[in-house]
């Protein structure tokens, strides 16, 4: 559930972006809706109601969730000040080799992988296995991070499709991908008796 709350936002920009740009009067004040300046400002604007609203309800936001606001903040306030995609288009990026760069720290940082005490809680799996899921969440940011670069600089004209259904469907089929693997890893439950 909770990831799906995270994904309000990019769905509320991608919806905007498709709109064509029509002018809309609010108080007074006549706007332009539609396009990638007023998606900047509702992704923006969600991002602050949704994880507002976490805050107050949960009384905390995780990292990922701080970080992704301040990215979201930085990268949408400096497109709308400047007037320039370009900022924008740095967001997944950046915030992707940031979340890397916290599994990699958590190499040489404390006694567990960072995958490791996400999901330690409800796993039970060797020391190498561990390691090994880590090294695979680092590759997966360094190259998701690297596809929305690359996409963005490359093909102007579906970079909002990528950014939101490519990195999703990237991000689903690493999950499934990582479910396989776990699979492999997890303790049998020996069968039980049968007695007739």
């Amino acid at each position: 559930m909770k990831q799906l709350i995270d994904f309000i936002p990019l769905i509320l920009f991608f919806i905007t972006y498709k709109l064509d740009p029509r002018s809309v009067e609010l108080a007074g004040q006549a706007f332009e809706f539609g396009g990638i300046y007023s998606a900047t400002a509702v992704l923006i604007a969600s991002s602050v109601v949704v994880y507002g609203t976490l805050l107050i309800t949960q009384r905390k936001l995780d990292k990922g969730q701080w970080l992704t606001l301040a990215a979201c903040l930085l990268f949408g306030g400096m497109t709308l000040m400047f007037h320039s995609e370009t900022f924008l288009k740095w967001k997944a990026p950046v915030v992707n080799w940031l979340f890397a760069l916290a599994f990699i720290g958590s190499h040489f940082i404390g006694d567990k992988p960072l995958i490791e005490r996400m999901l330690g809680h409800a796993l039970e799996l060797p020391k190498e296995v561990w390691t090994r899921l880590n090294l695979a969440w680092i590759g997966f940011f360094l190259f998701t991070g690297s596809a929305n670069l690359f996409v963005a600089f490359t093909f102007h004209d579906i970079w909002v499709d990528f950014k939101v259904f490519g990195s999703l469907g990237l991000t689903l089929l690493f999950m499934v991908a990582q479910g396989i693997y776990l699979s492999r890893h997890l303790p049998q439950d020996a069968p039980a008796d049968n007695k007739d």
